[in-house]
């Protein structure tokens, strides 16, 4: 299940359109292979969490591991957290908390259970997940994290540290700028204006039909415009407690997708289309296939889910 009362990624909302970044970061992680050195992994404590995880966090994104030696979940995913921080060569650090002896920054962190693993950057929480994952999601999870930050400094050259950043890196940022109506929907987004976002998307696609990163924009800005004004947890207990009820369940793929479940809200779509027919399977269908716009068309979990989908339905 995943943990709809986590916070939003760097744009106030998971931003979907990374992944696109983020499967370049895998790439890149699976070509440098096991030499890759270490990551800094760090025992946090209530007296070092600012110096630790806010301050390091100005300059590289932080993942935090809220643990318990007493949580048997907690002992099998804080060694996977390691493995594939510690890929990453030194780009992101971790931070561990074991709430057993530091309860205070649990309790300002309002975790629930652990393990709870979150990802701070700039001084925020913008990620996570409350839950074992195998070594694969969180591999995924993270992937989509770092190109969640690369996608951020480009946008915000000027607060990417003069240290980070290879040499390929920096020509990527001199190429060619940025379209304005591309802009526009990024500083909308900023605002929280989603309507303005979704106007300068849609110029955008008028002009160049097959702009991915647009059509990825405006589903992604649908995406959060639909759960801006919804209570997650509400919407959580309504599709646990009845299963018939279309809204819910939507609005409840709609949160998957904003936490970073993805697989698990494209199946939840697939369900509802399964069991039902006519107006309210049609209106299932067309909700999974604008949540399919929200990714770029290489990632994985697209084939899967449109395998899925045509099962379903024929």
């Amino acid at each position: 299940m995943a943990d709809f009362s986590k916070p939003g990624s760097l744009y106030g909302a998971v931003d979907l359109g990374a992944r696109k970044q983020a499967l370049e970061a895998q790439a890149r992680r699976e070509a440098a292979g096991p030499q890759a050195a270490a990551a800094s992994v760090v025992d946090v404590t209530e007296e070092t969490f600012t110096s630790d995880v806010i301050d390091k966090s100005m300059t590289l994104p932080v993942v935090l591991d809220l643990w318990s030696p007493r949580s048997p979940g907690s002992v099998q995913l804080s060694p996977v957290l390691e493995k594939v921080v510690g890929d990453l060569g030194g780009k992101a650090v971790l931070a561990k908390v074991n709430v057993d002896a530091s309860p205070q920054i649990a309790q300002a962190l309002r975790v629930q259970a652990v393990p709870t693993v979150l990802a701070i950057f700039q001084g925020q929480a913008v990620t996570g997940f409350q839950q074992v994952l195998p070594e694969q999601e969180v591999r995924r999870w993270l992937d989509e994290l770092m190109g969640a930050v690369e996608q951020f400094y480009q946008a915000n050259p000027d607060a990417r540290p003069a240290e980070a950043g290879e040499p390929a890196e920096q020509e990527e940022q001199s190429g060619p700028p940025t379209d304005p109506d591309m802009a526009a929907a990024e500083q909308a987004i900023d605002r929280g204006d989603f309507d303005a976002a979704i106007e300068a998307y849609q110029r955008l696609l008028a002009r160049a039909p097959g702009n991915e990163d647009a059509k990825m924009g405006l589903a992604g800005v649908a995406l959060l415009k639909r759960t801006s004004e919804a209570d997650p947890a509400d919407v959580q207990r309504r599709a646990q407690e009845d299963p018939a009820d279309l809204d819910a369940q939507l609005l409840a793929a709609d949160f998957e997708m904003m936490s970073g479940a993805i697989d698990q809200a494209f199946e939840r779509v697939i369900a509802v289309v399964k069991r039902t027919s006519g107006d309210e399977r049609d209106k299932a269908r067309r909700h999974l296939l604008g949540l399919f716009e929200a990714l770029p068309a290489e990632d994985p979990s697209l084939a899967k889910a449109r395998r899925a989908l045509a099962s379903a339905l024929f």
